[in-house]
């Protein structure tokens, strides 16, 4: 079984949405919705794949806006982030009015996860961990067998995510960075929320906020 996806930035915060899917079943996530449904729905139609879900690492606008309306249009279920996010997206409103953005509505999963959950897309399968930091209820889905990671806004190739947000906490996040991601590979590719992607290898000898010689 192939893991295959393409990355389609969205919103004026160029947030990277992904859409990934099962080679061999076609069956499709479409991962942090945040904005340009039509942009996302243009990808799927060109892929030819058929979204099964939606996925979410955490409750931000330019990751979630987007959510309520793709779920209704597509009739998907949504699943993500941690619960302790529940108050980012029954805020979703509020977020677009503070932003400019048009509006968006709150919504509530069809399942929020926690750490050690699995989601699956066709024949795929995704750990899930709880990685909070930028945001209190944030998670990562990892691929073992593909060896990426999508991972929001924790980490980027040579940042880390904002934790002056409501519920952010720096050294939240770093743990989460170090205790939870770095175990799993220095070979393991990862998307984030915005950026090129990267390696947890490069970004333990290059990252200035969380190379191995910056947390000595």
């Amino acid at each position: 079984m192939s893991l295959e996806y393409v990355v389609v930035p969205v919103t004026p915060f160029l947030q990277n949405c992904t859409v990934l899917w099962c080679g061999a079943t076609r069956k499709a996530a479409i991962v942090d919705p945040g904005g340009d449904l039509s942009k996302i729905l243009q990808a799927v139609s060109m892929k030819d794949v058929e979204p099964e879900k939606i996925l979410l690492t955490h409750g931000h606008l330019d990751h979630a806006g987007g959510t309520a309306d793709l779920a209704d249009k597509l009739n998907l279920p949504i699943e993500g982030p941690h619960i302790d996010d529940k108050f980012w997206i029954d805020g979703l409103e509020q977020q677009g009015r503070m932003f400019g953005v048009p509006p968006c509505r709150p919504f509530t999963p069809d399942r929020w996860l926690v750490a050690g959950d699995t989601v699956t897309v066709g024949d795929l399968s995704f750990q899930v961990h709880h990685c909070p930091g930028h945001t209190p209820g944030h998670v990562v889905f990892f691929s073992d067998a593909a060896r990426l990671a999508l991972v929001g806004d924790v980490l980027f190739a040579g940042s880390i995510g904002r934790t002056d947000f409501p519920g952010g906490d720096y050294d939240t996040l770093i743990r989460s960075v170090r205790e939870t991601l770095w175990p799993l590979g220095d070979d393991v590719a990862f998307i984030s929320g915005h950026g090129p992607m990267s390696t947890f290898g490069a970004e333990r000898q290059h990252n200035p906020f969380v190379a191995d010689r910056a947390l000595a």
